[in-house]
């Protein structure tokens, strides 16, 4: 990694890491879902950051930022845009929806019905929107960062696999420890640290290190050692949805970003290892039998740790 690009990573992360305490890890797979042009669903009980996150992301590089608050009334065309009438023009014209903006947070996404989910499908996929029977392309980068409430809590809609399968991955912030939360009480009483924060890289160097990111060589003893943890969650009887082939490639583009962000132009076999759970956790479905035993969201993660770990690891 050239030293002007290592600089730039080191300043996003120490400015991220100024409205975000003591969640460096959380704070790199944000990063990394960036550089690897992927999109990030943060699941976790309300109050623990994950708004913050997102927030502190946006605003640590000069970009375009839109927050969408996601609640059961919301309709597509207030995700999208619509079409309004011009009396003097006799024209239709389109006034774009928060949608059209480089980072998208869409907040407690599972909080609005099926119908205005599915309207995030298309972008996070193909980069663009189709509004009255034409395509609009969206801005580089796009970021779309989901939070969501645990599927218990109440007034939730849980997404489908269809939707869950075009983010990246799937993390969860936790509770802070206490020390940490004792300097949030500290820093929190003086001003607003989100307030205090600064660009500190601007869209084209973020796009340069998405590209540089695709350039990073992976060995084809990588390629198979991804492809036997994807092939036993298919085969598991644990599961009953296995990992799709989407989920084969976004967990290469993520250890390409790993590497990256660790100044390598080429990937180590933990850069895959570290990540697999994190990637693949939303993708697979728990069988009937084993997800009764506790959560589905645990057990799945069970599941993936025992086999990434019963998978040797090339040499």
């Amino acid at each position: 990694m050239p030293m002007a690009t290592s600089q730039i990573v080191s300043q996003l992360q120490r400015s991220i890491a100024r409205a975000i305490y003591g969640k460096e890890e959380a704070i790199q797979l944000a990063l990394i879902t960036l550089l690897a042009r992927g999109h990030l669903l943060i699941e976790d009980v309300p109050g623990v950051g994950k708004t913050t996150l997102a927030q502190a992301l946006a605003k640590s590089f000069h970009c375009t930022f839109q927050r969408i608050q996601f609640t059961s009334d919301l309709l597509p065309s207030d995700v999208l845009g619509v079409s309004v009438y011009n009396p003097e023009s006799r024209e239709f014209e389109f006034r774009p929806g928060p949608i059209f903006a480089n980072v998208v947070l869409a907040d407690e996404i599972n909080r609005t019905t099926p119908r205005t989910q599915s309207a995030l499908l298309e972008a996070m996929n193909e980069a663009q929107v189709t509004v009255d029977g034409k395509t609009l392309k969206l801005p580089h980068p796009f970021l779309v960062i989901a939070t969501q409430n645990p599927v218990e809590h109440h007034g939730t809609y849980p997404l489908p696999e269809s939707q869950l399968d075009r983010f990246l991955m799937r993390i969860k912030m936790g509770y802070p420890s206490h020390e940490t939360e004792r300097e949030i009480l500290r820093k929190r009483v003086k001003s607003d640290s989100l307030e205090s924060l600064e660009p500190v890289a601007g869209v084209d160097d973020v796009l340069e290190m998405q590209e540089s990111v695709a350039r990073v060589k992976v060995d084809t003893s990588l390629h198979d050692y991804a492809l036997e943890i994807v092939n036993r969650t298919r085969k598991t009887e644990h599961l009953a949805l296995g990992v799709s082939p989407r989920g084969t490639l976004m967990l290469q583009r993520a250890a390409q970003a790993s590497a990256f962000l660790d100044g390598r132009d080429y990937c180590l076999p933990d850069d895959f290892k570290k990540l697999a759970v994190a990637v693949f956790s939303h993708r697979v479905v728990a069988s009937a039998r084993h997800a009764s035993l506790q959560r589905k969201s645990e057990t799945t993660e069970s599941v993936l740790r025992e086999i990434v770990d019963s998978v040797r690891v090339p040499l």
